[in-house]
């Protein structure tokens, strides 16, 4: 296995604030290629001073669809999180393992809850 590498998501935004879905696109990109790479990754929020689930769940969630949980357990790390951010990463990680493990229940649940149909 090749050295572990840093992402800095306040690098890759070129801000302290990490809000967007776009943004979180970006820093996703670097961890999904780190992954495939089978790369040791730390994931550094260090400088980050506004951090949102919306960019979170674009970062970090959606890898839980491509990528088997033990692979991204065992290759990710975080470090430099506050305590309050830590607790909104765990939230979109736990959503995140729910959704990829019966996508088509949830999204059944959601339009059932919210009266949406998808054949419109």
């Amino acid at each position: 296995m090749s050295e572990k590498i840093v992402i800095r998501p306040y690098e890759a935004v070129g801000s302290p604030l990490c809000v967007a879905s776009e943004d979180g696109e970006r820093v996703h990109g670097l961890l999904q290629a780190a992954l495939r790479e089978r790369r040791q990754v730390d994931l550094s929020f260090e400088n980050v001073s506004v951090l949102t689930s919306v960019f979170l769940n674009a970062a970090v969630g959606q890898l839980y669809g491509e990528f088997p949980v033990e692979v991204i357990r065992a290759s990710l790390s975080v470090r430099d999180i506050s305590q309050g951010d830590a607790e909104l990463l765990r939230c979109v990680v736990t959503t995140a393992k729910s959704y990829f493990s019966a996508p088509d229940r949830l999204r059944r649940i959601c339009q059932e809850v919210l009266g949406e149909d998808d054949e419109q």
